[in-house]
């Protein structure tokens, strides 16, 4: 020990003397013997050079300079077993995993996380985020949500929000699609979401024939492409164009009106973000549980 250091040791034997009245009683409570405690007691009154307890016929009391050392030592001692219980808190709280997309946790999950840990801050949410949901996402979480069909993910997986589509852009953009509300590609660029393979949403061509209003021009000069739709709302926020919006994931963003409506919206029922339990655990449930809640609530009326 550095000079001039008490030790955690000493200072929870004072603040024990202090509680029990005297040097056996402290001496029980530690696990210690009597002859111990006062062995330690006088190790310490040599180290500080000053005598810290009056023994008494029955019991201690301490002396004015043992009270400014108690005072320390009750103030270090609950710091230390404060963090001591927290950190036993933390490794004995609940984890829960969620695997989505980058578009549901940006722009729908994020946005309300903060409902789920006020309703239950003993359990830790992990987001694993990535551009589509691969097969073995079970090895990284517990449960999913995740786009696709319902052939992918019925019986074992609950629909939260069937695809809803419509074209979206900024408030200034939109006053120039007054004379062009049935052709998108005639009032501005237009904002891809790329994909690496055969992408499981709708993009303007297909959006363009469920919607009844013709073959939409393709690959035009001054169309951006983006790997990812939070980039394509950035973009379309931004006013550099219309994207496709998917109602559920952009409503808050259309609410705020950073956003307006800009087309024709359609629907694809049977498609959307489902959710796929991977484990049964009671933090998996509760989040489900939430989840299923929250769609509830903030899906169309």
């Amino acid at each position: 020990m550095s000079e001039g250091l008490i030790d955690l040791a000493w200072m929870r034997l004072l603040v024990e003397i202090d509680r029990r009245g005297s040097l056996s009683a402290a001496a029980e409570a530690l696990g210690l013997s009597q002859p111990a405690v006062s062995y330690q007691i006088r190790l310490l009154e040599q180290r500080v050079g000053l005598p810290l307890l009056h023994r008494l016929h029955r019991g201690v009391r301490f002396t004015e300079e043992g009270r400014r050392f108690l005072a320390i030592a009750n103030r270090t001692v609950a710091d230390v077993d404060s963090l001591q219980r927290s950190l036993r808190a933390a490794r004995r709280r609940p984890t829960v995993r969620l695997a989505t997309d980058y578009a549901f946790s940006s722009l729908w999950l994020i946005p309300r996380m903060h409902a789920f840990r006020q309703r239950h801050p003993e359990i830790d949410l992990q987001i694993v985020a990535t551009q589509r949901l691969g097969q073995h996402w079970r090895e990284d979480a517990d449960l999913a949500v995740a786009f696709g069909t319902e052939g992918e993910f019925s019986p074992q997986g609950r629909l939260l929000m069937p695809e809803r589509v419509v074209p979206v852009c900024n408030p200034a953009l939109a006053g120039r699609m007054a004379g062009n509300a049935g052709a998108p590609d005639q009032a501005g660029p237009l904002i891809h979401l790329e994909a690496d393979n055969l992408s499981p949403w709708l993009d303007w061509k297909s959006y363009g024939e469920r919607a009844s209003i013709g073959a939409l021009q393709q690959d035009r000069p001054g169309d951006l492409r983006f790997n990812t739709y939070a980039m394509v709302i950035q973009a379309a926020m931004g006013g550099q164009g219309i994207a496709l919006g998917w109602l559920g994931i952009i409503d808050q963003l259309l609410d705020s009106t950073l956003l307006v409506v800009a087309g024709k919206a359609v629907s694809v029922p049977d498609r959307g973000y489902w959710l796929v339990n991977g484990t049964d655990s009671s933090a998996a449930r509760l989040l489900a549980t939430w989840l299923v809640s929250e769609a509830i609530t903030s899906g169309p009326t």
